[in-house]
């Protein structure tokens, strides 16, 4: 179901906020095809739902059919400034509703293209999670490639939007960390969350350009 923004002041977050300008809002959407045997993505979840200022959707909670509301996510897209992909790493891609999500919701005219401009200025943040340890992804590893080869699409679609792509946070070899750690990463995840926009300056890709993408170049999706 998808958790609406908090509104109760949170009374842990430390006066070092005073003087900042008033938070902006965030919206996370989770991806998890089975939450009862999530541990990590759960967890993260759980700490990101207790952030002031968050609104959280668990999209398997709600688009179990599959039938994603475009016009309620684009609207909730609208009013967010940061937009925060949360999922574990599925063969080297995401999780099939979240792909889903993205294909439906980030519509050329709307999201990219000539006439886009919805998302335009706004920040990614993905924040997701590995079977395999940092060591299976180096050159000599059996993934070959660095973490951020792999998420590099996301990147490139934050660009083509016209959006600031921030650095993600990872956590690797997930399945074998210890509860110490897992808290620790999920601290981690709630700082960043309570402390934006305060970090926004760390966005790999600041220039938001536009990326006009011609008609021509969008053939119908029976021609692929």
């Amino acid at each position: 179901m998808l958790r609406r923004m908090t509104t109760t002041p949170d009374t842990t977050t430390p006066p070092a906020n005073e003087g900042m300008p008033p938070r902006q809002p965030i919206y996370l959407i989770a991806a998890h095809p089975d939450w009862r045997s999530s541990r990590v993505t759960r967890r993260l979840l759980t700490a990101a739902e207790q952030q002031d200022g968050v609104r959280a959707n668990d999209l398997y909670s709600s688009y179990p059919d599959y039938a994603i509301d475009v016009g309620a996510e684009q609207s909730r897209l609208a009013q967010a400034e940061l937009v925060v992909l949360m999922f574990p790493l599925h063969w080297y891609s995401m999780p099939a509703l979240l792909k889903l999500w993205l294909d439906e919701v980030l519509a050329y005219g709307w999201a990219y293209g000539p006439t886009r401009a919805a998302l335009h200025g706004k920040h990614l943040w993905l924040v997701t999670s590995t079977g395999g340890p940092e060591k299976a992804y180096q050159p000599g590893g059996y993934n070959r490639h660095h973490i951020d080869a792999y998420l590099l699409p996301w990147r490139q679609t934050a660009h083509l939007c016209g959006m600031k792509y921030l650095p993600p946070l990872v956590l690797m070899g997930a399945g074998h960390v210890t509860d110490s750690t897992l808290d620790q990463h999920a601290a981690r995840l709630a700082e960043r969350l309570q402390s934006w926009p305060r970090w926004a300056h760390l966005a790999l890709d600041g220039d938001a350009l536009a990326t006009p993408v011609p008609v021509t170049d969008r053939p119908e999706p029976h021609i692929l």
